[in-house]
């Protein structure tokens, strides 16, 4: 395995950073986050997990000199044509509060008419060197919503996914257990698959 230098995690978001740190760090990975270097976060302007990915992991990796390790993640329902989708943090407004926003997709179900309830978590991972690219690796969950929402783990819409094979939501699974099935956790295993064949 080549030398890993030290990564830059382009969020804020205290969830993400103990979750990538807790998958990063037992392989020798030196992470930081964007909070650590009192970056402001730039407006998500793109329309695909892979763009505001992009564009996060760049504002941080010309910020700092680093190479950067953005994500986009979100909730997408199929009854509501994947939406929340990109969007999914802006449906809990500002500040953010992921009540309003679980409530806002039961009742979005409930207005559709709809009674498929699947969904799917998606994570699109963008990893950018100073000078390169980015490369993208994707990882997504399907499952089903549920409500009301429950257990008390996990943050955003985790109390209201139950994932396949599962009965119970992410929010009443351990850490180690939704590591295991997490979209950010699949996302992070192709990534280091093909940038470290591990």
């Amino acid at each position: 395995m080549r030398q890993v230098p030290e990564w830059v995690l382009a969020t804020h978001n205290p969830g993400k950073i103990k979750e990538l740190t807790g998958l990063l760090t037992p392989r020798g990975i030196v992470l930081r986050s964007a909070a650590d270097f009192s970056l402001s976060e730039p407006d998500e302007t793109e329309t695909t997990f892979a763009g505001n990915a992009a564009l996060k992991a760049r504002a941080v990796m010309e910020a700092t000199g680093l190479t950067a390790l953005a994500d986009d993640s979100g909730l997408s329902v199929t009854a509501l044509g994947g939406a929340p989708g990109v969007y999914s943090a802006d449906w809990a407004g500002e500040p953010r509060d992921f009540d309003r926003a679980m409530g806002r997709v039961w009742t979005e179900l409930a207005d559709s008419g709809s009674t498929d309830r699947s969904a799917a978590f998606v994570c699109t991972l963008a990893l950018l060197e100073p000078g390169g690219e980015p490369r993208f690796y994707e990882g997504r969950v399907g499952g089903t919503i549920v409500w009301p929402p429950r257990g008390e783990g996990g943050f955003g819409y985790d109390p209201i996914f139950v994932p396949e094979g599962e009965n119970r939501t992410f929010a009443e699974m351990g850490a180690d257990e939704k590591k295991a099935l997490s979209h950010r956790g699949r996302a992070l295993a192709a990534l280091m698959a093909a940038e470290f064949g591990s």
